[in-house]
């Protein structure tokens, strides 16, 4: 075994990891809360004023933030009264819903874990995202959570536009010591691509993850890039890619439901990755997000360590959020 050990973490401490990386968010939330509570023992106008502030300076949106508020003004209308104690528990099942929509009803979709059968074989992911937002080491994280599953994984370097981005996927190939396609910078995209698949099947691989160029600044031609590889994918898996990857940088708050924005209209984003959760306090913007797209968020990044990605659920989110 070269520089990892291919450990996996328990549940028990992929929650502890949930907890610590969410505590940030957690912290400046419910600071934001108490203040729009203080003295106050019943949810009023004020109150709910003071709340619409919080969520959307929280980074929960202002389109999802409407939402939220006007179903507590729906509540209130009906019950006459909510105390302002009752409004955690309030909060807890209105975002518990939000985060539930109908995209995460993907059973059969996707693996439901890291360890579970593969719904295709081989199961292609075609990453995209724009520069910066830690899209190579959630491919690096991906591999080595599949490959530590036993998965036989192969990454395509098909970003050949960014200096030093085919070089920087292959030194984390090299790490985790999966194999990887690629043909140097300026290659055609396409064709790095098909000769992944090509090995992919030669290989016998389970998974094929995929980097793709991360640019935004002409909408059109990204449009034409992805649609060329899907194109070409599709001659030897007909069904390629399964998933397409949208990676997202927590941190960034709007901006990352902006480029959530962008990308969806350029391509058919079907799974977020949402970086960077544990080095901020914007990680509300997982409700907008998942709200406002209704693609479900499928992973989220906690740290730097290889297993502190995981696959995001909404309950353990809510639980760590709320508890």
């Amino acid at each position: 075994m070269g520089l990892f050990n291919f450990i996996r973490k328990s549940k028990e401490e992929e929650k502890q990891t949930l907890d610590q990386g969410l505590e940030k968010t957690k912290t400046s939330l419910f600071q934001k809360i108490t203040k729009s509570i203080l003295g106050k023992s019943t949810v009023d106008d004020d109150v709910l004023d003071n709340l619409e502030e919080t969520l959307i300076t929280s980074d929960v949106g202002v389109e999802t933030t409407l939402k939220i508020i006007d179903h507590l003004q729906e509540r209130i209308k009906r019950d006459r009264y909510i105390s302002t104690s009752e409004l955690n528990s309030i909060l807890r099942a209105e975002i518990s819903q939000l985060l539930r929509k109908p995209a995460y009803d993907t059973e059969g979709l996707f693996p439901a874990n890291f360890e579970a059968p593969m719904p295709k074989k081989p199961y292609v992911i075609l990453v995209v995202g724009v520069n910066g937002v830690g899209k190579t080491t959630t491919i690096a994280k991906l591999a080595y959570r599949y490959k530590a599953a036993g998965r036989k994984v192969l990454l395509g370097a098909a970003d050949t536009f960014r200096a030093a981005a085919v070089e920087q996927l292959m030194l984390w190939a090299d790490r985790v010591e999966v194999p990887i396609v690629q043909q140097g910078m300026n290659a055609d995209p396409a064709s790095v691509a098909y000769d992944t698949l090509q090995s992919a099947l030669a290989k016998d691989s389970d998974v094929v993850i995929i980097d793709t160029a991360g640019r935004l600044h002409n909408k059109v031609g990204l449009m034409n890039e992805l649609t060329k590889i899907r194109k070409v994918m599709q001659k030897l898996v007909p069904d390629a890619p399964h998933e397409v990857l949208l990676v997202l940088d927590a941190s960034t708050g709007q901006n990352a439901i902006e480029q959530a924005r962008q990308f969806t209209q350029a391509t058919d984003v079907n799974a977020l990755a949402l970086t960077k959760l544990d080095g901020t306090a914007k990680g509300g913007v997982i409700i907008g997000i998942s709200d406002q797209f209704h693609i479900p968020v499928r992973y989220i990044g906690l740290g730097e360590k290889m297993t502190d990605l995981q696959l995001f659920n909404p309950d353990d989110f809510v639980d760590s959020l709320f508890d």
